[in-house]
């Protein structure tokens, strides 16, 4: 079934035919330069209607599309129609001033029309391969609100820049259980406040993996289920806490999908920009601040990097935690005053982000879970966690670090309270961000899970992991981590 689902895109609202992975002008552009092609083939009494219908409807297509913003996936659409249009009208316009028609023959036409095809055909393929992401609908009981907030601690210096009058600024995007929005409620830009924001952003992730621009170009057009400043729910209580932190150069936006699932079922998360480290942060001022924390091929060198960036996102971590208690109780105004229960507050990370989750529970009581997704644990593995655990971890292969899984292993034994790790068969890295609702399905990128599959597996299994530590919800945890694939179990009684 096709899933048509609004979008905004440059002050017009288009549809994104989920599937096809084009909005319906697109369809109609690739629809129409198909027909001009086949129009060659069919017999000469419909030929002139199908040739004039499907050059009309190309042209108006295309002339709106060149308007709201033509993604490069049409480009071979358009080049393949540019080629094949001049000689679909040449017999019309013959036959209109009374020259005779001239056609080439059958097995001279054949291979021009199969070229056209081929080329035209190219522009659905990149469409599926490089989607305008569509989010999931959140399956909980509340709509989903967002907001971007920025804080400054001015008892730590900031260690990525010589101005020792420099403090360390984070970005935070809160997304929260919200009441019903109207039906024409603008969604949340995908990736920023604002598409200049979301495509600087997009621009930067796409940089730091050595991806041209354009290729992503859909990620920006995206819009979420979220609604910016949405009117907090007016039911629910005091809601349960997730902080979130993306991986290495990764951004705040980056589990979105993940976010508004937990935010529908009753939680608020609060995902952090790390400045420097995360891929662009643009704050509130304007400035862009770009990554600092490069690789340097060296793996003894790297190692100990990780560990300092750990280090500072770990206490960022902590730092965020301090003003969401201090907005919970009022010293920071704000819409969710009174509603954020900073009693029951779950740590959580992918990839490095999952490294700072941990570093940040060992030395900060106040968070009572802890989930990393898929993260190697840069750091000491001492003192204990003192947490209920989820490690998350990809399919094992023999490209594996050899040393992720036996580190991750000591760290969750020492751990003083029941821990898991649960591996997801058909996992990549990725599957555990947005990144399968808009990169290339390949398997070994995204994992073999599916656009659809990915977000529902991760959310599902962190719901569980959740509603057991944070609201303490009667239930067989074990079993319902274990459907979704091998679990490991760590007791504090045996530690095995």
């Amino acid at each position: 079934m096709w899933q048509r689902v609004p979008r905004a895109e440059h002050g017009r609202v288009t549809e994104n035919i989920m599937g096809l992975h084009m909005s319906l002008l697109e369809v109609l552009v690739l629809l129409g330069a198909v027909a001009l092609v086949v129009a060659r083939w069919l017999p000469p009494a419909v030929r002139p209607g199908v040739t004039i219908t499907a050059g009309a409807v190309f042209m108006l297509s295309a002339i709106v599309l060149s308007v709201v913003g033509i993604r490069w996936q049409l480009l071979p659409v358009l080049a393949g129609a540019a080629v094949v249009l001049p000689f679909a009208l040449s017999p019309l316009l013959r036959r209109r001033t009374g020259r005779s028609a001239w056609r080439a023959r059958w097995w001279l036409a054949l291979p021009g029309s199969v070229a056209c095809v081929g080329l035209i055909a190219t522009g659905p393929v990149a469409a599926w391969a490089f989607p305008v992401p569509v989010f999931p609908e959140p399956s909980g009981r509340f709509a989903v609100g967002t907001r971007v907030v920025q804080w400054t601690d001015p008892r730590r210096p900031e260690t990525f820049t010589a101005d020792p009058d420099d403090r360390r600024t984070v970005v935070v995007q809160l997304w929260y259980p919200a009441q019903k929005s109207p039906a024409g409620a603008q969604r949340a830009q995908y990736l920023g406040r604002t598409e200049h924001e979301a495509r600087t952003v997009s621009d930067a992730l796409a940089r730091a993996v050595g991806l041209p621009g354009f290729l992503v170009d859909g990620i920006p057009r995206a819009h979420t289920h979220s609604v910016f400043n949405a009117p907090v729910a007016d039911r629910g209580g005091r809601f349960p806490v997730v902080l979130f932190s993306p991986g290495s150069g990764g951004v705040r936006t980056q589990n979105t999908a993940w976010a508004e699932e937990l935010a529908s079922h009753g939680y608020v998360v609060a995902a952090l920009d790390h400045p420097y480290d995360s891929a662009a942060v643009v704050l509130t001022d304007g400035r862009t601040i770009h990554t600092k924390t490069t690789s340097t091929g060296d793996r003894d060198k790297d190692d100990k990097l990780a560990v300092g960036w750990t280090a500072v996102r770990g206490a960022d971590l902590s730092f965020v935690l301090t003003q969401l208690d201090r907005l919970g109780r009022g010293e920071i105004a704000g819409p969710l005053t009174g509603r954020l229960d900073t009693g029951r507050v779950a740590v959580t990370g992918h990839s490095m982000g999952g490294a700072a989750a941990l570093q940040a529970a060992r030395q900060d009581h106040r968070f009572d879970a802890v989930i990393d997704l898929d993260g190697y644990p840069h750091g000491p593995i001492s003192p204990s966690l003192h947490q209920p655990t989820l490690a998350f971890t990809q399919a094992i292969t023999p490209a594996t670090d050899p040393q992720y899984i036996p580190r991750l292993t000591k760290a969750l034994e020492l751990n003083t309270a029941t821990s898991y790790r649960l591996t997801i068969p058909g996992a990549a890295h990725l599957t555990f961000m947005d990144g399968p609702l808009y990169l290339p399905p390949v398997p070994s990128i995204v994992g073999s899970l599916g656009r659809t599959d990915s977000p529902r597996v991760v959310a599902a299994t962190t719901l569980a992991f959740l509603d057991t530590t944070l609201r303490h919800k009667p239930g067989d945890l074990p079993g319902v981590l274990s459907a979704y694939g091998g679990l490991s179990v760590y007791r504090p009684s045996n530690n095995h």
